[in-house]
């Protein structure tokens, strides 16, 4: 193998960990950080795109352009599953396991979005016309509590009528996903992915209001 090609490999290689991008207005440098191997190993074959920052799966939403701050206020973002039965029925779960921090999850899990009957021609485009039982709540990880995983889980739901209990529609917080699963004989997801991000105050490059910076006031729900 010549230099020419070792080179390209290489390029090739790092490629897949980063991705850097440059604002034409600011100058800056966004970089796009991979998961850790040990987080990495729930990305299995479902891609979630949010507005701006394309397929964010298994990936750190970059502290840059205020994403992390827009991402608390975003609505729902697409979610594929490009290998989904045309046939099948299935059901969407997002959750937040590390409320109200990953060191003292006391909450988990925190669910953000469930969502049942979606039909696999559907989310194999990206389309989830499904029966949302938890219309989608944005990540808004509170302050000083570190990076927060934001889980997405596909399963098959053959032919069962899921629901949830009153108890469990009364708060998304603590919520039992374990037994969830069980009362319905949910195996294993089809199909998954996380990313992670943190409140977006707690950024190295983020300046409190008063001090020059630009960044609104208001504060994640």
């Amino acid at each position: 193998m010549d230099w020419t090609m070792k080179l390209a490999t290489a390029a090739l290689f790092l490629g897949l960990t980063m991705v850097v991008t440059r604002d034409e207005d600011e100058g800056d440098m966004c970089l796009y950080e991979a998961l850790s191997d040990t987080d990495a190993v729930l990305c299995k074959g479902l891609e979630v795109f949010y507005p701006e920052l394309g397929n964010i799966g298994c990936m750190f939403v970059p502290d840059c352009n205020n994403y992390r701050q827009k991402i608390t206020h975003w609505a729902e973002p697409i979610v594929k599953f490009p290998r989904a039965l045309e046939g099948a029925t299935y059901i969407l779960v997002m959750v937040d396991p590390d409320a109200p921090s990953r060191s003292s999850p006391k909450a988990q899990f925190w669910r953000h979005w469930l969502v049942t009957d979606i039909k696999g021609t559907d989310i194999k485009k990206g389309k989830l016309q499904g029966q949302e039982l938890s219309p989608y709540q944005p990540p808004s990880p509170p302050a000083q509590t570190g990076f927060h995983r934001y889980q997405f889980f596909v399963y098959l739901q053959e032919g069962k009528n899921i629901s949830l209990h009153s108890k469990e529609n009364k708060t998304r917080a603590s919520w039992k996903m374990d037994k969830f699963l069980n009362r319905f004989h949910l195996s294993e997801p089809e199909a998954s992915t996380q990313f992670m991000t943190q409140n977006y105050q707690d950024s190295p490059n983020y300046q409190t209001p008063g001090t020059g910076s630009s960044e609104p006031r208001d504060k994640p729900k």
